[in-house]
């Protein structure tokens, strides 16, 4: 093989080599496009469930109050029913030793 021949094979296997080269860096580019639009996404969608979780939070909480506000109203309404129970009770006995009183 000659030294041109040599010369010619170095410069194709060069112009081969600078080619893949391109290549790649074309491919590596379009790779990090690609990686920077998930990225975006991604952060998007973040922000989106992150706003969603807010309104969430904020629905629960007032759920939680009016939730919170009946139980009171009932226990209150429990207690007024309690305390009609207990003076109709006090009533009953009260008749009932009045009764037995009375028959003896």
């Amino acid at each position: 093989m000659t030294s041109d021949e040599r010369l010619e094979r170095i410069e194709h296997l060069t112009a081969g080599l600078a080619e893949e080269r391109r290549k790649d860096r074309e491919e590596y580019k379009t790779l990090w496009r690609d990686t920077q639009r998930q990225l975006n996404e991604l952060g998007t969608k973040v922000l989106q469930l992150s706003e969603e979780s807010v309104d969430i939070t904020i629905k629960l909480r007032e759920a939680d109050s009016r939730l919170e506000a009946r139980i009171h109203q009932l226990a209150d309404e429990s207690r007024a029913a309690d305390q009609r129970l207990e003076e109709r009770i006090g009533s009953l006995v009260s008749a009932i030793g009045q009764f037995l009183t009375k028959s003896q």
